[in-house]
Formats: structure tokens, sequence, C-alpha cells
């Protein structure tokens, strides 16, 4: 696959993005579910019951019998022509039985975002035999489309608390946990009733569960998995905390992923949570890397700038000086020796301390 230009050069005719192939054993399957939550209405729009899309992305077999995913965007063509990459994803393809159970890993994504952001991150965790199910949070996302091509905006009011909208994504999250239950009991909670890949049921692990989510998205994480108790182990990649759960003990593993520049030890919200994590703590930071490195911006953005409204002098100061496709591959392997050790009961020397094979990553003590 083609690799991201690197930050100092623009392609002459960049055409299609490209996102780095997955790494795991297994090619790649998705499908998109529509939700509905009887139990709740929509806390931003009155009147409303509460819907939620979601994707699912898991190990999958015959993938050449199935249509390549996009990206879940509204728009797949930006200025200058430039279209959105194609997906590792084969959509509705059979789940691969030889990667047996299958841990669950649940995304959020950063606030206005879209279920799609990180999914350089997610399709490889599935290549590496996990069922990863992103969430777009509906009216908090910037726009949604449902089934018949209706789009949900974001409706949010201006200066909406963030605790908020954290505790909105903690219920989401919640609700889309007792939806996959349904779904390893034999049953089928999408809407309007699509069928499911051949062989998830019996794929789905409800007791092996982790959660990760980018900037708001990963400050959603610690009151996600106080909402849940089948929330195992999360990860927090570059995000701000707010709200009560700052000051609960939380006995799970919890993993904090920074950029250059934000920590423990410049984030007075990560250092009050640090002290109140009793399970394994990791404090980890990304030399080199900007906020927007924790996302599909990093790989994107350096492939054509000017689809994205920037300038190429610009990057750095978004996406920090490390080369792209290095970060990704940092992030991928980091994630996954986490998630391996939580979810697996996998031993990771990686998570011991600094490696010289990633000397990029600081551990911070």
């Amino acid at each position: 696959m083609t690799a991201a230009a690197p930050l100092n050069e623009v392609p002459h005719a960049p055409g299609q993005l490209t996102l780095p192939a997955p790494t795991g054993r297994y090619h790649v399957g998705t499908v998109d579910l529509h939700l509905r939550d009887a139990s709740r209405r929509d806390p931003w729009v009155p009147g409303q019951q509460r819907e939620l899309m979601v994707s699912l992305w898991y190990p999958a077999t015959h993938t050449s019998r199935y249509p390549a995913a996009l990206l879940p965007s509204s728009q797949q063509v930006l200025p200058g022509g430039v279209t959105l990459p194609t997906t590792a994803g084969h959509t509705g393809a059979p789940v691969d039985h030889r990667a047996g159970k299958l841990p669950v890993v649940l995304y959020s994504p950063g606030l206005h975002g879209s279920r799609g952001q990180a999914t350089a991150l997610v399709q490889d965790l599935a290549s590496r035999g996990y069922l990863v199910v992103t969430l777009d949070h509906t009216h908090d996302s910037s726009d949604v489309v449902f089934p018949g091509g209706r789009h949900e905006v974001n409706t949010m009011p201006p200066g909406s608390p963030s605790s908020h909208t954290i505790a909105i994504r903690a219920a989401d999250t919640h609700f889309v946990i007792n939806q996959l239950a349904e779904i390893a009991r034999g049953h089928n909670p999408d809407a309007e009733h699509k069928p499911l890949p051949h062989g998830l049921s019996r794929a789905v692990s409800t007791k092996q569960i982790g959660m990760f989510g980018s900037s708001l998205g990963g400050g959603a994480v610690p009151a996600a998995m106080h909402a849940d108790s089948r929330i195992r182990a999360g990860a927090n990649l570059d995000g701000q905390l707010f709200g009560s759960e700052i000051d609960k003990p939380l006995n799970r593993p919890f993993l904090l992923f920074s950029s250059e520049h934000h920590n423990r030890n410049s984030d007075g919200s990560w250092a009050r949570f640090w002290n109140h994590l009793h399970g394994e703590r990791l404090d980890l930071k990304l030399r080199g890397s900007g906020h927007n490195s924790f996302v599909d911006n990093q790989i994107l953005f350096p492939q054509a700038p000017g689809a994205f409204g920037l300038a190429p002098p610009q990057l750095p100061q978004i996406l920090g000086t490390i080369d792209p496709n290095r970060s990704i591959e940092i992030q991928r392997t980091y994630l996954a020796a986490f998630f391996d050790k939580h979810l697996r009961h996998g031993h990771h020397h990686l998570l011991d301390g600094p490696s010289r094979h990633y000397p990029e990553v600081d551990f911070v003590r």
C-alpha cells in the first residue's frame, strides 16, 4: 500500500488517500449497525429516541467475495478531487472461526469526531484477532448517516460542559455493550434487521472487553469504565479528563498515552486520575507527536494538506515532527501489547519499561 508522503513533501496528484495496511495475521471484515435504545431519550434533541450508528471490525475470511468498505463519512471526495481511503475491511464478510472467541475493544472518537477517525488503529486490532466496535455519538458527532440516507448533525449547545458530554458517551457505551451481549445470545439488534456476518454470534466474547478513545473519546473511557464493570481495561490517547470519575478509585488496568507536550506533569486532570488508579497504570509519551497524531489525520494530512485546508508548514504544529508511518506503527504496537496483556492474559516486556526498538516512547514515572 502506498506510504504517506514525508511531512516536507506534497504529492503532485494525491488522488486517493491511503491508510497503512493492517499488520495482523487475519483479513478484516466490517459491518455497520443501527441501534435504538428503547430505554433512553436523546439527550441533545428532546423527543427523539436515542439512536446510534456503530461499526464492527473483526477477523474475516473469504474477503475477496465482499466489497471493500469506505470510511463511514458523508463526504468521500475532498477539495481538489482527493478521495478518502478505502479501508482494509470487507463489508459483511464471514468471521474467521480460526481466531476463536474475539475479545471486544470499543472506540470513542474526539469531540464532534466520527467513528471512522482512528481506522488505521482499529482495523489493525481487528487483524490481530479483536472485535473492535467504533461508536458515533449522535448529535455530538458532526454528521452521522443512518440507513436511508438520513443525516443527524451536531446539535450540542455551545458551551456544553465536557463532563455532561462524557456522561452521555458512557451511557452510549453501556448500551452498546448490552447489544453485543444480545448478539452473543444469537439475537440481531440492528434496527433494520440487517443480516449479521456469518459466525459473529459465536465469536463475541463479552467476558473480555476493553475500551480506548482519542482526545475527548479518551477522556470518556474512565466514565465508561465506572458505568460498566464489564470493561476490564482502558486506554486514553491524549485526551483531557473531565467529571467526577477523575477522583474515583479505579482498580482496573489503564494506559495514558500522550503527545510530546501533554502528560500528567502538564495536565492536572491526568495527575489527579493517576493517583486514583489502583490497577496496572502506564503513562507513555510519544516523542515528536502532536494531538492529531492519535487519529488518522496523522497519516492523511501529509498526503494532501490542501484537501484539508492546510499548508505544509502548518503540519508540524498539528502533527508534530514524528514520521507519520512510524507514529502509527508505534501506537498499533503499544495498544495491541496493552490489550493482549489484559484481555488475553499475555505478557509483553514492551510494557515493562523503555525499549531500544521504540526509543520514541517515554515512560513517565
